[in-house]
C-alpha cells in the first residue's frame, strides 16, 4: 500500500503563488518579461558560479557537481510539469532559468580558455 504524502500549508501556499502569478501572466508580454528577468537571473548566477570557483580554484570539482545535480533537478521538475495544463507557465520559467545557466556556463567557459 503506497501513502501519499501529506500537502503542508507551506506547500498549498506556494501552488497557490504560483497559480496567481500565472494568471498574472496571461498577456504575452508580461510572460516574455517575466521569461527574460529569470533568463538573466540564470544567466547571473550561472557567471558568478563560475567566476567564484575560478578565483577560489579549491571548489572546481565541487562547483561542477553541484550545478550538474541543479540542472538535472530542473530537468526532473520539467519533466514532471509538462504534461499538466495549468503548469506550462512554470515549465516556461524551469527552461528559460537552465537556458540562462547553460549561457552563463558557457560565457565563463570561453573566457577559461
Amino acid at each position: 500500500m503506497v501513502f501519499r504524502p501529506q500537502k503542508t500549508n507551506f506547500q498549498l501556499k506556494i501552488v497557490e503563488n504560483i497559480h496567481t502569478l500565472s494568471i498574472w501572466a496571461n498577456n504575452p508580454w508580461r510572460r516574455y518579461s517575466l521569461s527574460l528577468i529569470i533568463l538573466l537571473i540564470g544567466y547571473f548566477l550561472g557567471s558568478s558560479l563560475g567566476m567564484v570557483s575560478a578565483v577560489v580554484e579549491l571548489m572546481d570539482p565541487l562547483a561542477a557537481f553541484l550545478s550538474a545535480v541543479f540542472i538535472e533537478i530542473l530537468i526532473v521538475l520539467r519533466r514532471n510539469f509538462r504534461f499538466e495544463r495549468k503548469k506550462k507557465f512554470l515549465v516556461l520559467l524551469l527552461d528559460s532559468l537552465r537556458l540562462g545557466l547553460f549561457y552563463g556556463f558557457f560565457t565563463e567557459s570561453l573566457k577559461l580558455l
